[in-house]
Formats: C-alpha cells, sequence, structure tokens
C-alpha cells in the first residue's frame, strides 16, 4: 500500500490524510506537558508553543541535575567484608580507614576507597642454589607465608609488596645457608634455619614499613645439584669415615688413659705406703734397740742371756729340728724326710712353754735366766 493512497491511512505520520512532516514543536510541547504533570508542573496548551520551548526549560533541566547527583551521591556508598579494611583516599591522598560494615564516603573524583584483605594468608615460593659455609652447592626450596596486616602501609609504603617481599625472602634466605655447613643444612638445621629466614624477613619488612606480617618460612626442600652428587656422596663418606676413626681413637684413648692414670696412682699409694711401712718399721726397731738397751743398763747379764735365747729360738723355730738320742739306744730310726721337707714350707707354731718346765711363780724367762746362771756356776767351779 502506497503511503499516499487517499482514505488508507499509509502514512505512519499523518492519520488524517494530511501529507506534510509532523510538527515537532508540537511533539517537544507535548512531552514537557508530561513531564510537567509527573514532577508537578503546569501544563501548557498547544497553541502556548512559544511559551513552551522558552520559559518552561528550566524546570526540566533541574529535574535531571537533582537526578544525576542523587545517582552520584548513592554510588559513594560501600561495604567491607569481616576480613577486610576500606583504606579512604581523597585526592590520592590517605584519608582514613574504615572497619568492616557499610560506610559511605564523596564519591570519585574525590574520594575513593580501596579495599585490603588483612586475614588472607598468601604465600611465595622461591627456589635458589647458594654456597654454605664449607662451600657446597646446595639447592634450597623455601616457602614464605604472609599476609597485609597494615593496608595503610601495604598501600603506601612500598610501591610493590610481593616484589619486595621476593627480594627479601631471597636475601635472607642466601644469609642463613652461606652462614651455616652444608651437613647442618640437610640434616638437623633445617628447622633453624627456617626460623632464622622468618626472623630475618621480618626484621627487614619492619624497617621497610611494608605492613606485611610474616606468618611462617617453610624449608621444604634443601639438597645438593644431582650434577655434583657423586663427588659429595665420596665427600660424605670420607667425612663419615673420618668420624668414626676419631670416636675409635676417642674410646681407646679413654679407655688406655684412666687405666694408665689408675696404675701410677696405685704405684704412688704403694711407694707412699712402702715408706710409711720402712720408716715405721725402722722407727719400732730403734725403739726397741732404746728399750733394750735401758734394760741392760740395768740387768746386763739377764738382758744378754734373754737376747741369745730369743735368737736361738728364732733360728731353731725356722729349721726343721731331729734330736736323737745316740747313746744306749739300740732300735733303727725311720726318718720320713720327704714328708720333712715338703713340710718345711709350712708355717710352725711355736708351742707353748709348758708348765712343769716353769717353777711356780716364775716366768719362762726367768726360768730361762736362772737355769744359765746354774750352768755357769758348774762351770766355773769345774
Amino acid at each position: 500500500m502506497a503511503w499516499n493512497e487517499p482514505g488508507k491511512g499509509g502514512n505512519p505520520w499523518n492519520s488524517g490524510g494530511d501529507q506534510g512532516p509532523p510538527d515537532l514543536d508540537k511533539v517537544v510541547a507535548d512531552l514537557q506537558k508530561k513531564l510537567s504533570g509527573i514532577f508537578g508542573g503546569r501544563g501548557r496548551g498547544s497553541g502556548d508553543s512559544e511559551g513552551a520551548s522558552g520559559g518552561g526549560g528550566s524546570g526540566p533541566l533541574w529535574v535531571l541535575v537533582a537526578i544525576g547527583l542523587a545517582v552520584w551521591g548513592f554510588t559513594g556508598f560501600y561495604t567491607v567484608d569481616d576480613a577486610e579494611r576500606g583504606v579512604v583516599m581523597q585526592f590520592g591522598k590517605y584519608h582514613k580507614t574504615t572497619t568492616p560494615g557499610l560506610h559511605w564516603h564523596i564519591p570519585a573524583p574525590i574520594q575513593t576507597v580501596t579495599t585490603v584483605n588483612v586475614s588472607e594468608v598468601d604465600s611465595y615460593n622461591h627456589s635458589t642454589r647458594m654456597l654454605t659455609a664449607d662451600e657446597n652447592i646446595v639447592d634450597v626450596d623455601v616457602v614464605v607465608q604472609f599476609r597485609k596486616a597494615d593496608p595503610q602501609a601495604v598501600l603506601f609504603n612500598i610501591r610493590d609488596p610481593e616484589s619486595t617481599l621476593a627480594e627479601v625472602s631471597e636475601s635472607a634466605i642466601r644469609e642463613v645457608v652461606g652462614a651455616s655447613r652444608l651437613d647442618f643444612v640437610l640434616t638437623e638445621g633445617r628447622a633453624e634455619i627456617a626460623q632464622s629466614t622468618k626472623e630475618l624477613v621480618q626484621a627487614t619488612l619492619d624497617q621497610y614499613g611494608s605492613g606485611i606480617e610474616v606468618t611462617s618460612v617453610n624449608l621444604l626442600e634443601a639438597n645438593f645439584p644431582n650434577e655434583v652428587q657423586a663427588s659429595v656422596q665420596d665427600a660424605i663418606k670420607a667425612r663419615e669415615d673420618r668420624d668414626r676413626l676419631r670416636l675409635e681413637a676417642e674410646a681407646y684413648a679413654n679407655d688406655v688413659v684412666p687405666r694408665a692414670r689408675g696404675t701410677a696412682a696405685r704405684q704412688m699409694e704403694d711407694s707412699e705406703a712402702y715408706r710409711e711401712r720402712v720408716i715405721a718399721d725402722a722407727e719400732g726397731e730403734a725403739a726397741r734397740f732404746l728399750s733394750l738397751l735401758v734394760e741392760y743398763q740395768k740387768a746386763p747379764e739377764v738382758t744378754r742371756d734373754r737376747l741369745y735365747l730369743e735368737t736361738l729360738e728364732q733360728v731353731m723355730g725356722a729349721s726343721n729340728k731331729v734330736i736323737l738320742d745316740a747313746e744306749g739306744s739300740g732300735n733303727l730310726l725311720y726318718l720320713p724326710m720327704d714328708q720333712l721337707m715338703r713340710g718345711s714350707g709350712a708355717p710352725r707354731v711355736r708351742p707353748p712353754i709348758s708348765e712343769a718346765t716353769v717353777s711356780p711363780g716364775r716366768t719362762s724367762d726367768q726360768e730361762s735366766a736362772r737355769r744359765t746362771r746354774e750352768d755357769r756356776r758348774s762351770r766355773g767351779n769345774r
């Protein structure tokens, strides 16, 4: 159907058959009337086109401005989660830090908000190859766990927290491992190295004022490179042999030296005892001689006889004696010499003096002295 066919309404812009273009002023006036009716404005007639286009244009402009301000102000609302902190910046400068909850700030570009998670623990893995204190090469794999404890320091004191942490961690692990020996790094020193590295990293980050808290440092792996594995194994075996031989030598020394010291101490004690015994014997002999001298001065003859008899008793008591009465005896005596010789080594007990040989009231010494005097008198009389 053609648009200009009469009576058919082919022109969508003019249903009444008028083939002219639509009246734009009328369309604008109708739109203004509708907006004025919505926001409380007063409507105007279709004939008052100049008034609609002239004096009524200020009302919708203020409405649009108010709507824009409302939308702009609404964009200032923001929410901070429990694990986060909100850092408010005014014209790019730090303004304040907000806690979890619903907050409002002056919208951009005046103020902006950056949320920082202060509870999340991040990790940084670093693998490197370095020299130990004994000039051995070792591969170290370390994991550093950290969190952003101070949002303001993290955002404003350092430019790139992760890069700073990586450089500080590498420097710290090189310093700690470089001051340790290979055996210590590979065996019992892993926990101590991790703790020392953590303390050193945290101290350096605190000096920078980074606001990062290091929660833990784990030494995942510490081993020598595969290229030098055979040489390192030989060196370790030689070191173990050296330690084993040293322990054996120390054990031998701990066995021989105390024994030699004990023998020397025993010989010293024996010599001291011998010296004391000889001195005591000499002093006893001297005292006995002095006492005999006193007795000899009192009774020379009696003392001389007593000494003679005691000497004979000692000599004869230590030897085997056979007393035979050869006169008037026709019996054949059999002497078992083998038994006598065998018994010569046995200690002999001095037989006690019989009571019959001692006169009543006299001692054996006195009786011996008496008999000696009688023998001398009889020889003198002869």
